[in-house]
């Protein structure tokens, strides 16, 4: 029989929760490993091209195009915990197999398939969050959340470049594989769930509705909410001038430190602490006091560290990359705090696992396009030059944010729940 948690109590004593978060927790440090040993592969080691730098991204973001939306769907229809440790377990084979592609053609289908996997598991776990977690409590489980994606941010990169001085990158791949075996067998001893049920009438009736007309809800859901359609479209926006450069940053360092490999760690490390102090920060904040110039102000952050970055020159020493990855990390916590509570606050709970996943698709779509043009113009103007320009687009798309923020984000409807979708 499902209980309800019991107000008052904090959200650390939820048994339930903590475990589903430390496996996440341990699922995304791995990935850190994973991520920072691709890089160093691709770039250094086997000297990959801008554009077949961009191929990664790509590769990444088709499966969210194809199966986004319907992930969305399954996550609020199936049995969210379930499919957390299929895709875990999944995701470690999967991990393994990559130790043994020997170039881009085998590693880029190799890192497609796991994507898809993932396309699964971020619904999955989002809506289970928001079913296990109380709508006073949503604000900080997002941060705690997002304490885990910056914080692995700094300590996956020291220890990765730690261990990339002393392994190969794929030792490092490796790693990854055994964190995301321990998420799963985290996930396995989580029994007897107790969900936080809004509306029981409605979720039994959840199970009635045709997947197609339930995928159709959401994107009319969307499409009705002022709110989420404003916040959607703001972040679509921004995606496309970040993910143009998002994965050249390979290509940045290799131009101007050459023989430091450990230079591109600590940015990201420097980026996460960033994060981690933005987040903590926010958690402080009133939720309620708007959210235009949180968003602006994160993106106008990114694009000055952007700029920043854009204008290092060869031989350049590490404080200025610490200082910049501090900055593009306070921009990047703020950012993403807020746009993921955004939609997990002005989101019925039946409904949060289709509106993630339809988030996941069109994000997607922004990465297929995006990171191709970006390599284009990398390849031909450099890299310098095309983060400097970049970074001001960006910085710009920040300021409309905050200059339009009350008319795209009204302050006294950010707390009005839509009941125009029939159920």
């Amino acid at each position: 029989m499902k209980t309800s948690v019991q107000a008052g109590t904090s959200l650390l004593s939820n048994k339930i929760y903590m475990r589903v978060y430390s496996a996440f927790a341990t699922a995304t440090f791995g990935d850190w490993f994973d991520a920072l040993a691709i890089q160093v592969l691709v770039g250094y080691r086997w000297q990959a091209s801008p554009l077949m730098l961009a191929l990664i991204p790509v590769s990444l973001a088709l499966p969210g195009i194809l199966l986004g939306s319907v992930a969305g769907v399954a996550a609020d229809r199936l049995n969210k915990l379930k499919l957390m440790r299929i895709c875990d377990l999944l995701t470690a084979i999967l991990t393994v197999l990559v130790l043994f592609a020997p170039n881009m053609l085998w590693l880029l289908p190799l890192l497609a398939l796991r994507a898809a996997i993932s396309t699964l598991n971020v619904p999955a776990q989002q809506s289970l969050t928001r079913s296990i977690v109380r709508e006073d409590q949503l604000l900080q489980a997002t941060s705690l959340n997002g304490i885990v994606n910056q914080g692995s941010k700094v300590a996956g990169p020291l220890l990765g470049g730690l261990a990339l001085s002393i392994l190969s990158p794929q030792w490092c791949i490796l790693l990854n594989a055994g964190f995301r075996t321990c998420s799963y067998l985290l996930l396995l001893t989580v029994k007897n769930i107790q969900a936080v049920e809004v509306n029981p009438a409605s979720a039994v009736k959840e199970e009635s509705i045709p997947l197609r007309t339930m995928w159709r809800e959401g994107w009319s859901f969307i499409w009705r909410s002022r709110l989420l359609l404003n916040t959607m479209l703001f972040g679509v926006v921004g995606a496309l001038a970040i993910q143009m450069i998002d994965f050249q940053f390979t290509s940045l360092f290799r131009l101007i430190a050459p023989d430091k490999e450990s230079l591109l760690g600590w940015l990201v490390a420097a980026s996460g602490a960033g994060a981690l102090l933005s987040i903590m920060a926010m958690n402080k904040i009133n939720h309620g006091a708007g959210y235009g110039w949180k968003l602006g102000t994160g993106y106008a952050l990114l694009g000055a560290a952007f700029g920043g970055l854009g204008l290092l020159q060869p031989g350049v020493s590490i404080t200025p990359v610490l200082l910049l990855g501090f900055l593009l990390g306070i921009g990047n916590g703020m950012f993403i705090i807020t746009f993921n509570y955004c939609l997990q606050k002005e989101t019925p709970p039946h409904m949060t696992g289709r509106i993630f996943g339809i988030q996941s698709t069109i994000l997607s779509g922004v990465m297929i396009g995006a990171p191709l043009l970006g390599g284009l113009l990398v390849q031909n103007a450099g890299p310098n030059r095309i983060f400097v320009i970049f970074g001001i687009v960006i910085a710009v798309i920040g300021g409309v944010g905050l200059l339009f923020g009350r008319v795209l984000w009204p302050v006294e409807k950010e707390n009005e729940v839509s009941s125009e979708v029939p159920f």
